[in-house]
């Protein structure tokens, strides 16, 4: 009860910080220079691997289908939201002095958000592409065409959009009348509640429903779209097309179950479980480690992306000549999509 006073009489008197201190992982300078060595190169290949699997995508004209339209923005995602929080992590690994302005940690917190969200609702959108490609693929042009897909993409962007603004807007207009020393890497919300000396069960109740009402959608979403898949495939007579209808999830199942089950983990379990040691060591794997993988399942695992690769290789090496046509819009191409429906055509053989 004297805690809930003294914060209501804090609150009376609270004022906007000019900034925040991130204390970041460790004081060891040895310790230090091992971690950003180590980050430094996690995030260069981070940037090298989803800069790159955009850029190939929208020149090889091969990869213009619906599935790698949406891995593009995944690959999209992942670099935003790893270079919100990276760059400013490497500096404070090295610097003396971790503080970070009032007005720059809300945005590094509102694009963060942004991406994060967007990579959750891309993960469910993408399983609903492969559902109507393995399910019915001779209307698979029709059911994912250019309209569909960029009604799609702006709806994940809408939503994640809102999503963030809310969360900023609630969290920044807390009272941080106390210490201003933030115990993370980054602006994120779970350490700014503790440290906020306003009455925060508005924004817990907010985060849990907003966040807990898309990560509820997104999963039923994935799991929906997989039981058609799995019931779609299990009605093809031959092993070796089930064999490869199965092959074209993979990649994207693995994407999920890291994901997901990181943001599970974070966000959903129970508060006597919580500690910001933890906090910290989920954030930069989901924030470092997914990012970093992402890009490398797709392209490992993916015969056109290695083609495609391939054929890039070729170019840079001047073994052949040609000209690629770039889209106007980098969102969404203004041709038409093409639709590889080729490599389901094993499904045509399953019971009708």
């Amino acid at each position: 009860m004297q805690f809930i006073l003294q914060r209501r009489m804090n609150t009376r008197n609270c004022s906007s910080p000019t900034e925040f201190l991130l204390l970041g992982f460790t004081n060891n300078p040895w310790m230090r220079v091992v971690l950003f060595t180590v980050f430094l190169l996690a995030y260069l290949v981070i940037l090298i691997a989803n800069i790159g699997m955009t850029i190939l995508i929208r020149m090889d004209s091969q990869l213009h289908t619906p599935m790698y339209i949406f891995l593009s923005h995944l690959s999209l995602a992942d670099f935003c939201y790893s270079t919100a929080v990276g760059p400013k992590m490497l500096v404070d690994l090295l610097a003396t002095n971790k503080s970070i302005p009032f007005v720059g940690c809300a945005l590094q917190f509102f694009i963060f958000c942004i991406f994060t969200d967007a990579e959750c609702m891309l993960l469910a959108v993408m399983a609903f592409d492969r559902y109507k490609a393995i399910s019915n693929p001779l209307l698979y042009a029709v059911d994912m065409s250019s309209k569909v897909c960029s009604q799609l993409l702006a709806g994940v962007y809408l939503v994640a959009m809102a999503d963030a603004l809310t969360h900023t807007t609630l969290t920044f207009h807390l009272c941080f009348c106390g210490s201003h020393e933030i115990n993370h890497f980054f602006c994120d919300v779970p350490p700014l509640l503790l440290l906020s000396c306003s009455d925060t069960q508005v924004n817990e109740l907010v985060i849990f429903t907003v966040f807990g009402f898309i990560e509820l959608s997104t999963i039923s979403g994935l799991l929906v779209s997989y039981c058609y898949i799995i019931s779609s495939v299990l009605k093809i007579h031959s092993a070796e097309g089930r064999l490869k209808a199965f092959s074209t999830c993979t990649s994207h199942l693995t994407a999920v179950a890291i994901f997901q089950g990181t943001m599970l983990f974070m966000y959903f379990r129970p508060s006597s479980a919580y500690s910001l040691d933890q906090d910290k060591m989920s954030s930069l794997f989901y924030t470092l480690v997914i990012t970093m993988l992402n890009p490398l399942i797709y392209s490992l695992r993916n015969k056109d992306v290695k083609a495609a690769i391939k054929k890039l290789r070729n170019k840079i090496l001047g073994q052949e000549f040609g000209t690629e046509i770039w889209h106007e819009s980098f969102w969404v191409p203004k041709s038409p999509l093409r639709h590889a429906t080729g490599d389901f055509n094993t499904i045509k053989d399953r019971v009708n």
